[in-house]
């Protein structure tokens, strides 16, 4: 087996991966190594029959316009737009603005009640100071048992296929839509729905246009595809793969962290990294459906998915077009052939399909798709980073980081990082 010398080895082809490239430049000396056989990772796009599906709803919200504008100049032909996103939660047999938490007034008035009661005595000043040692105390705590228990347990346990005790009370970071109560009372009468991503963009080609908008600007032969990492060797600082072996200056990687781990050697509690499965239907139909809505979360634990997203709606096609979200636990084994009747089922019980027939579908499984985020978990991942990181292997992303974070802030964390290296 050859050897090559390269200065940065960086391991995975998806936003994160690619983004390192791109900021070391393409006079750089680096190599991108990815197993798959095309780039993307999770933002891969299937073109099939008329309809353009992602691998799931990649829609995304920027916080930098600069780096809107850098992605959008590389798209050169490519139509995007940006939407105000339309997002409900289906309750009780009515769509409720969402978050849920700021309009408990649209539900029906014995909800109603319940919800105001429970929130207003768990932020009563001077009231017994609730816990929030985990994600679920939070919610009790923050918001009262009404509106956790009708909205923000079940959604969210569909969602992460965990019990919520078991997560940090902060692993949704900033994508958590709090409120206090003078949010939820004063939006009875002025509604202000506004969150992280109340107006969303989308290329007409789907997610895939801002991963080639990135990789236009790394080197192609740098690119290897179907050429998977088997072995790091920290001491050696040697990366072997099937067909190479590569000796680094540094490396970087989106890989899963625990993977990661076990390619280095590095010892670590298997027990402390755990996520949940993501089956992903995406279904075109033969007529359009329901119109004025992007998506839509589903708490009631009677409908095998959690979310519901409508394509046609951001480009307004004439043909109804979704995609469908169905958490699992990480070790399940998924029958995909009963939770596609399930989710017919489901959908046409919500009122979403009437008598509309499929004519094109694909399926993917995520895993991991949503990391748990643990007390343990922020302990572990920060020493082990740490550890790597001393001896010149840099673990980044969403699954690298072992966090919740958007699309855009892989992007701004592989530029950080470059500049880091580069000082």
């Amino acid at each position: 087996m050859h050897t090559v010398d390269v200065d940065t080895v960086i391991v995975g082809a998806g936003v994160s991966g690619l983004a390192t490239a791109a900021a070391l430049g393409k006079g750089a000396s680096y190599v991108v190594l990815e197993r798959d056989s095309a780039i993307g990772g999770y933002c891969k796009t299937v073109r099939q029959d008329g309809f353009v599906w992602d691998y799931s709803g990649h829609f995304f919200h920027f916080k930098h316009k600069e780096i809107e504008r850098w992605l959008i100049d590389r798209m050169p032909g490519q139509r995007v737009r940006t939407v105000e996103k339309k997002s409900f939660v289906s309750f009780a047999g009515k769509q409720i603005d969402f978050p849920f938490q700021k309009n408990i007034h649209q539900l029906p008035q014995a909800d109603f009640i319940d919800c105001l009661h429970d929130l207003y005595f768990a932020r009563l000043p001077g009231g017994p100071a609730q816990p929030e040692g985990n994600f679920k105390e939070m919610l009790f705590a923050r918001f009262g048992r009404g509106i956790a228990e009708r909205f923000l347990i079940p959604y969210n346990e569909k969602l992460y296929a965990t019990d919520l005790a078991s997560l940090d009370k902060d692993a949704m970071g900033r994508f958590f839509p709090h409120a206090d109560l003078t949010d939820i009372v004063r939006n009875m009468k002025q509604a202000n729905n506004t969150s992280y991503n109340a107006t969303f963009t989308y290329p007409e080609g789907g997610a895939i246009e801002y991963v080639n908008a990135i990789a236009s600007e790394v080197r192609t032969d740098a690119i290897h595809l179907g050429e998977g990492v088997q072995q790091v060797d920290l001491a050696a600082k040697t990366v072997t793969t099937s067909k190479a072996r590569y000796r680094f200056k540094q490396l970087v990687s989106s890989a899963p962290f625990p993977t990661l781990l076990s390619l280095c050697g590095v010892a670590f509690s298997a027990q402390d990294y755990t996520w949940n499965q993501v089956l992903v239907f995406n279904l075109g139909f033969d007529r359009k459906g329901p119109k004025d809505v992007h998506w839509v979360y589903y708490p009631d634990r009677a409908r095998a998915f959690y979310r519901v997203g409508f394509y046609d709606n951001i480009f307004d096609t004439d043909r109804m077009s979704l995609y469908v979200e169905l958490g699992y636990p990480k070790d399940a084994t998924i029958d995909v052939a009963a939770a596609r009747a399930r989710v017919l089922e489901g959908l046409a019980a919500e009122g979403v399909i009437q008598g509309h027939r499929v004519v094109s579908e694909h399926h993917v499984v995520m895993n991991p798709a949503y990391v748990h985020i643990t007390q343990k978990s922020l302990v572990e991942v920060a020493r082990t980073k740490a550890e790597l990181a001393s001896r010149g292997v840099h673990s980044i992303g969403r699954y690298g980081g072992w966090t919740y974070c958007s699309i855009e802030d892989n992007v701004v964390e592989a530029r950080a990082l470059v500049a880091k290296l580069a000082g």
